[in-house]
């Protein structure tokens, strides 16, 4: 009944949707998480006016492999081992997310949005592999890793700015100009649905704030110095904190607009993050970013490498709160496809719809989540977690232990073995559908 009720909504007036996603933005970076040395404002107002999540969890402990699984609702590997990791400048240039692959992007264009990328692909480094081939109308912004945030040089010293599918340079600090591009297309938009998707390159390195100075030139690789000027490589804070306070005022900006043009009531925004924080990154650089409580960092498959901030705000339809209820970035698409009245026969997704957290107080499904990263894997099954690294485990129960400092593998064998089986069957499905998508 719920169904049938949001989708007869929607096909009078479907909402619109912006997706806002940060790069390495870890869960006790922000205000609302608990950090008490940023400002973030305007973050912390659209946790205010709408459910933010404490369980909510990025596909990927790195870039690449949550753009995937977010925009496509299916499981990174899915698609080939090259997703489980970040695509290379280097080695990947001829690589992108298949064209098979179908996008959030794809199926709000059926359904009539405009749609819009503002910011960093990283999947797929050129055409045609760039986002209006994935169903974008418009895309403004860097396809690596990472650029400079003000000469937007990539990491392998390429001109890295792009406009829909050719390099087109532009002067300005990456975060104000994505901000400005989001205006610009909610204004030209507004009396139409549209999909705005805005993936920010802050607080990924080089480590820049708005007043750092520019770093790479054209021309000269930086492979083996890639983080930018960094003074004090032992508190690299500073910098990261002025990056996120530049991503707050972009927040800012774009609800500001929503608001102006009187659109609030009739667009769903969603904020997370690509991955969990650096902590430290090799033996120099430290206090990079903050996972709160969780152990592990980026490019981990602890809590610190994929639990990360979620807020989604809906005013009139979201109730303001906070869940503590398990969700996933492959969610976004089955929930955003709803939203808009996209029947569920016309796409594939491993993820559920997250749209009854909003209309009732009832628990989502029961479900086990997935990662994998080479010999590195997990799953989750209600309270318990199973970290599987060269074939030790490691078990441990979130409920009373969300920082994984007890491995109780050696006093439940039972749920060990029973999780393992799980996962051999996630990776023999998931490993099939890449093999038949290669063939």
């Amino acid at each position: 009944m719920l169904i049938c009720l949001v989708l007869q909504a929607a096909e009078k007036h479907p909402p619109n949707i912006v997706l806002i996603l940060a790069d390495d933005l870890g869960y006790g970076d922000l205000g609302c998480y608990g950090n008490r040395h940023v400002r973030t404002p305007h973050i912390d107002r659209l946790a205010a006016s709408g459910l933010k999540f404490t369980d909510f969890h990025s596909a990927g402990a790195m870039c690449t492999p949550t753009r995937t699984a977010m925009l496509t609702g299916q499981y990174q590997q899915r698609f080939g081992s090259e997703f489980e990791g970040a695509l290379s400048g280097k080695a990947d240039r001829e690589i992108g997310l298949p064209h098979q692959a179908v996008t959030m992007a794809e199926l709000l264009k059926q359904r009539g949005y405009a749609t819009a990328c503002f910011g960093k692909w990283h999947l797929g480094y050129q055409p045609p592999w760039l986002p209006t081939s994935q169903g974008f109308d418009l895309f403004r912004g860097l396809a690596s890793g990472d650029g400079d945030h003000h000469t937007h040089i990539d990491r392998s010293g390429n001109e890295d700015w792009w406009h829909n599918n050719a390099i087109q340079m532009e002067e300005g600090y990456t975060s104000d100009l994505l901000s400005r591009y989001s205006v610009e297309f909610i204004e030209a938009n507004r009396m139409r649905p549209f999909f705005l998707y805005v993936p920010h390159l802050a607080i990924h390195f080089p480590w820049q704030g708005p007043k750092d100075p520019p770093y790479r030139k054209a021309g000269q690789p930086y492979h083996a110095d890639k983080w930018g000027i960094i003074p004090d490589p032992a508190n690299v804070s500073p910098h990261t904190r002025a990056m996120i306070e530049s991503l707050d005022q972009s927040v800012g900006q774009i609800l500001s607009t929503i608001q102006r043009l009187r659109l609030e009531k009739n667009t769903l925004v969603i904020f997370t993050s690509d991955n969990g924080g650096y902590l430290n990154y090799g033996k120099q650089f430290h206090h990079i970013s903050s996972n709160g409580p969780l152990r592990g960092q980026k490019g981990t498959l602890y809590e610190g490498g994929h639990r990360v901030p979620c807020l989604m705000s809906w005013p009139g339809t979201i109730r303001t709160g906070v869940t503590n209820q398990t969700a996933h970035s492959i969610d976004l698409l089955p929930t955003f496809s709803n939203v808009a009245g996209i029947p569920a026969a016309d796409y594939q997704t491993d993820g559920i719809d997250l749209s009854p957290l909003w209309k009732s107080e009832r628990s989502l499904d029961n479900r086990n989540l997935f990662w994998r990263m080479g010999n590195r894997r997990a799953i989750r099954s209600g309270q318990w977690k199973l970290c599987v690294t060269n074939n030790r485990n490691e078990l441990f129960n979130l409920e009373v232990d969300v920082g994984e400092q007890q491995n109780l593998a050696a006093a439940h064998p039972e749920i060990v073995n029973k999780l393992n089986q799980n996962l051999k069957g996630w990776e023999a499905d998931v490993d099939t559908s890449a093999q038949k998508l290669k063939n």
